[in-house]
């Protein structure tokens, strides 16, 4: 059933039985880099989850809830709009931020569905799910920066660290670039699942349907487990600092 068509994104419920459930389809274009435009949309597509979740029975709520993001084709998303992030600055970084945050504390489990390749900031969206699953004979996954002549914004080399925590992993991720298969992330430990194309949504729905109970009842609980979790991370983020090496000038 779909929830919310807007022209970048779309919202459904796929399981009328289970109004907890979301899907939520990236659709900005080919490549679904973020922009002020497409962010704002997939901040309002978490909105309505969250009154959605807010209008819910107490019988309803007991069944919990979860979040499935995905795209079609060849990117889940290609990152950032470059050149209007270097041109708008601030007014751009900051609520890509505010998203990033947000997803990664979101009050339900997130699943990632990567079906195709995720690079920089598409990486960064998907390393803010909880959980995620990926095609395992097409797409890779980078943080591709070092390569483009980008450095990392504070808060964007936050996520990255908290959720590639093997320091080797880590080290080729953000110094080399390295671009990442399926089954070499899952061996890093930041991808959950590699599986053919057929099972990718079978797959991330099933680790929603069986995560979804841990929000029963639909509290904060969650939101405030996944603050604490990413304490570090969502200060960074929500600072409002995008300056890369500040903290420089105080050596």
């Amino acid at each position: 059933m779909s929830l919310i068509d807007l022209p970048l994104v779309k919202l459904t419920n796929p399981d009328a039985s289970f109004p907890g459930l979301f899907l939520l389809h990236l659709n900005n274009g080919t490549e679904n880099r973020f922009t002020k435009k497409f962010t704002s949309q997939v901040m309002q597509a978490l909105d309505f989850v969250e009154q959605k979740l807010d209008s819910l029975t107490s019988e309803e709520s007991s069944k919990g809830g979860a979040l499935v993001t995905t795209s079609t084709g060849k990117f889940y998303s290609n990152g950032l709009a470059i050149e209007a992030a270097m041109k708008e600055g601030d007014s751009f970084y900051i609520p890509y931020h505010q998203m990033l945050a947000r997803l990664l504390t979101f009050r339900i489990p997130t699943v990632a569905a990567i079906n195709g390749h995720a690079f920089a900031g598409g990486c960064m969206f998907a390393l803010a799910h909880d959980y995620r699953v990926m095609r395992a004979d097409r797409g890779w996954i980078a943080m591709n920066e070092v390569d483009i002549g980008l450095p990392l914004i504070p808060g964007m080399a936050a996520i990255v660290k908290a959720k590639i925590t093997h320091a080797t992993y880590l080290r080729e991720c953000l110094l080399t670039g390295h671009r990442f298969k399926a089954s070499d992330a899952v061996a890093g430990g930041f991808v959950d699942r590699a599986v053919a194309q057929d099972d990718l949504m079978d797959t991330a729905m099933k680790y929603a349907v069986t995560l979804a109970p841990k929000a029963n009842g639909l509290t904060q609980k969650i939101h405030l487990i996944k603050a604490e979790m990413y304490r570090d991370a969502v200060v960074l983020l929500l600072s409002g600092g995008t300056t890369p090496g500040a903290f420089l000038a105080k050596l």
